[in-house]
């Protein structure tokens, strides 16, 4: 896993997001996520232990609020049509994570500072059965962390150092057939938090701009047309398809 910076006990994610903002980008992941929804977690309070590793028992109310309705204005949504249900505690250990998963590069921010956590909050809070579904999977990768982190550490894992984070990170940052026993249950859970993360980070003006996405913005003068490389290009995968004589037709 990528390295972090150690934080301290007082350590508390702020959010810096009005809740106007954090809809409008709960509406571009919503509407562009080609998101696989991963379940598997029981809405079961404690932790089970087993040899196949422990897991955390939760108690986890649906949500009963109602949602946008079939025609939402995502360009003006409500302010607040559910309640956000992330803890302070929570939202600090989203914020830790997805700084792990997304760390500052250069000029590129990290996850939290672009208030990942916040989009996260919205969606887990949000009345739609995907939504509840992935509700029950986050709640339940956070409460595994933390549980891993007293059992190791004796400390919730927002204030461990890097070296115990990076140790229980580790453990569980691959899904895959080498995955330990233990940790095959988490990892699956944390690989769903992992996408919800990376989603939700290049929904941000700063990710777009990082994966070089220049969509939305207007051109100047004239449409210049493409390039005579990009024209070679079209003009031979044409000319492979037997379609030459269509081409640049009305």
């Amino acid at each position: 896993m990528a390295k972090q910076h150690q934080l301290n006990d007082s350590y508390q994610y702020q959010s810096g997001m009005s809740r106007r903002e954090s809809l409008k980008w709960f509406g571009l992941l919503a509407a562009g996520s080609a998101l696989a929804t991963t379940s598997g977690c029981s809405t079961l309070s404690s932790t089970i232990n087993s040899d196949a590793g422990h897991w955390p028992v939760l108690d986890i109310k649906p949500v009963q609020a109602k949602g946008y309705g079939k025609d939402p204005n995502l360009i003006m949504p409500p302010e607040s049509p559910w309640p956000l249900t992330l803890t302070a505690d929570q939202l600090t250990l989203v914020a830790v994570l997805s700084d792990y998963i997304v760390p500052r590069e250069g000029n590129v921010p990290s996850a939290s500072e672009v208030k990942v956590p916040d989009l996260i909050d919205e969606w887990v809070s949000a009345p739609y059965d995907s939504q509840q579904e992935d509700r029950v999977t986050i709640l339940h990768t956070l409460a595994w962390i933390d549980d891993e982190a007293m059992q190791r550490f004796g400390k919730a894992f927002a204030v461990l150092g890097t070296t115990e984070q990076t140790a229980i990170l580790d453990d569980i940052a691959w899904n895959h057939e080498q995955t330990p026993a233990p940790f095959q249950r988490i990892a699956g859970a944390f690989e769903r938090f992992k996408g919800l993360v990376l989603a939700a980070f290049f929904c941000s003006p700063e990710g777009c701009k990082d994966i070089g996405y220049l969509g939305n913005v207007p051109i100047a003068g004239d449409y210049p047309g493409p390039t005579a490389e990009a024209k070679a290009h079209l003009d031979q995968v044409l000319a492979e398809l037997g379609l030459t004589t269509y081409a640049y037709t009305g």
